[in-house]
């Protein structure tokens, strides 16, 4: 089984805005992600982030994911601070790639999701 950690050293493209010396902080930051990428072989799975104005009041992060058979999906932040807007993309990533795939389960399962668990009668 692949390390889900691992996805994120192996298919996160770091681009403009950040540079290699960033990599262990964004994916420090970004690693709460992998567990929801773990559906994906690594080969299938294409992350890219990118910071514009970085530091400045107008800081615009972005982070695409490009996941085989889904739509690309891509979360922005325009927070001031990087570790925060880091973590604001990271957040709406997931919940994005998490709606996703509820919306694709099968009906059957989600309606037994949903459904309140039935207890047993007390006999007497």
């Amino acid at each position: 089984m692949t390390d889900p950690a691992g996805v994120l050293e192996d298919r996160l493209l770091l681009d403009s805005g950040f540079s290699q010396s960033d990599e262990p902080r964004v994916l420090r930051t970004l690693g709460p992600l992998a567990k929801h990428l773990a559906g994906w072989n690594p080969n299938q799975v294409e992350l890219r982030i990118s910071v514009k104005e970085r530091g400045g009041k107008e800081q615009k992060i972005t982070l695409e994911a490009r996941l085989s058979g889904w739509p690309p999906f891509v979360a922005t932040s325009t927070l001031d601070d990087l570790d925060s807007g880091l973590i604001e993309v990271r957040k709406e990533l997931i919940r994005q790639v998490d709606d996703a795939k509820q919306r694709r389960e099968p009906a059957k399962n989600r309606e037994s999701a949903r459904k309140p668990l039935e207890r047993p009668e007390a006999s007497s």
